[in-house]
């Protein structure tokens, strides 16, 4: 077996994998994973309701995708289960390529799927799309524990939530990508031409992606960690059934720990864009209807609640600008979880996400302005609770079912805070009849539930990393 490791003076392993091989490997796969989820995410709100649920009422138009979208975090913590028992059974890096080359198929798939509209494909079109959506969410299911564990078991000591935040800088810098290339396309494209074929673009372009992920992913040497495991022979047989008997209580706080984490991404990212982009009164509502040739209905009037109604392009930048907050304090979180403590830190931001929950609709009622400062705030919290889970999560489970521990973890707790938030601040936001304190409630709700998990959990920060094991 081929060594990752040389030994220090203390008897100790150093990795071989450098520093700067280990940052751009673990960044670049979460970026293109988070991209192609991400473009699933915008073009669910911009085009997929018209082009994939045509003959639908205009509320299960919205409703219709974000389900859809939900079908991917299903199968996240089935992809935890799948990619984590081979992460901890052959290695990190094969799983990890694994994981990208099904997420970049499944999205290059999406591009290239017949709309609904066309003859034949009323059923199987979105049939395909909740497949292939499956698929996405199968992927991302194991993408991410393994790009946390390339980062921290290959960084130094006292250095890993620093390390960990590149793979969570990932999700910013896909965002970003993802959004800035959907908004050049809205810019050079009529609109008739975008929903035609340009937003095809982004899914088809994340093939180029890939290959590059697989290139530097293809490079790298087996982390120390994991060859200590097997040098050792304690390689289990059955993860799963290993980590749900040992380390139950890990999963759980866990899991609970990024649940607010979830609920304020998808209600930063999918719900505000909705909110943000919908008409803000019966006549815009109206003009909007007549300018796409459909026909504005009284049923449609009565069931009509009002949004921002900014338009499209306008907000995407918006959110741009937010997520660029985002990855500045996902960056900042690292050395502030090393000298304050994962545990005190995180318990600090969500205190604050909490109190950002009943700020919200205060906020979103205060017209554009307002709108940029929720997105600024919302971001800034969002990067401070999301960059140091790449240390947190694995830090609770021991080296040879790391993989597998964290990865459940971290995508059940997706499957009850992420897949039903863009749904749930939907229905909210209809229920209250236009007025978004109901979703601000929700969110601070989740951020209780995850304080309680952080208050009863222990600090992680000084554990044995290397040498624990179950």
């Amino acid at each position: 077996m081929t060594s990752s490791t040389s030994a220090s003076a203390g008897g100790t392993t150093k990795p071989l994998n450098s520093r700067g091989k280990v940052l751009f490997a673990s960044l670049i796969g979460t970026t293109i994973e988070f991209y192609d989820f991400y473009i699933y995410a915008t073009a669910a709100v911009l085009v997929f309701p018209a082009l994939f649920f045509p003959n639908q009422s205009d509320a299960n138009q919205l409703l219709s995708p974000f389900a859809v979208f939900g079908v991917a975090f299903i199968a996240r913590p089935l992809g935890s289960i799948v990619f984590g028992h081979f992460g901890d059974k052959i290695g990190r890096k094969a799983t990890l390529v694994a994981s990208l080359l099904t997420m970049g198929i499944a999205t290059f798939l999406i591009g290239l799927l017949p709309a609904a509209t066309n003859d034949g494909w009323v059923l199987l079109a979105p049939l395909l799309l909740v497949v292939l959506r499956f698929l996405q969410g199968l992927a991302l299911g194991g993408e991410w524990s393994g790009a946390a564990l390339l980062a921290t078991e290959n960084a130094p000591e006292g250095k890993r939530a620093v390390y960990g935040t590149f793979p969570q800088l990932g999700a910013p810098i896909g965002f970003i990508l993802a959004n800035l290339l959907f908004v050049l396309l809205s810019t050079v494209l009529t609109p008739e031409e975008f929903l035609e074929w340009g937003w095809r673009v982004p899914f088809l372009l994340s093939a180029v992606m890939v290959i590059v992920g697989l290139y530097v992913r293809l490079k790298l040497i087996e982390s120390a960690s994991f060859q200590k495991v097997q040098s050792e022979g304690k390689v289990v047989k059955v993860p799963l059934g290993t980590t749900f008997r040992l380390h139950w209580r890990g999963l759980i706080l866990g899991t609970f720990i990024m649940f607010a984490t979830y609920v304020l991404f998808y209600f930063m990212t999918a719900f505000t864009l909705t909110y943000g982009t919908a008409p803000s009164s019966l006549a815009q509502a109206q003009a909007k209807a007549e300018a796409a040739g459909k026909e504005f209905t009284d049923a449609q009037a009565a069931a009509f609640v009002p949004g921002l109604g900014m338009a499209r392009t306008d907000f995407l930048w918006m959110l741009i600008i937010g997520v660029v907050f985002f990855g500045i304090f996902t960056l900042v979180s690292g050395p502030l979880a090393e000298r304050f403590g994962r545990r005190k830190m995180l318990l600090g931001t969500t205190v604050g996400i909490a109190v950002f929950g009943l700020l919200w609709a205060p906020l979103f009622g205060a017209g554009t302005v307002g709108a940029m400062a929720l997105l600024i705030i919302g971001f800034i919290l969002m990067g401070l609770t999301f960059g140091p889970m790449a240390a947190v999560l694995p830090e609770l489970f021991p080296a040879n079912v790391r993989y597998t521990g964290s990865a459940v973890a971290y995508n059940v707790s997706s499957m009850i805070g992420a897949a039903p938030a863009s749904f749930i601040a939907v229905a909210l936001w209809q229920a209250a009849g236009g007025s978004t304190v109901l979703v601000g409630a929700y969110l601070t709700v989740a951020a209780v539930a995850t304080f309680i998990a952080l208050w009863v959990s222990r600090e992680t920060r000084d554990h044995d990393y290397e040498n624990n094991v179950a």
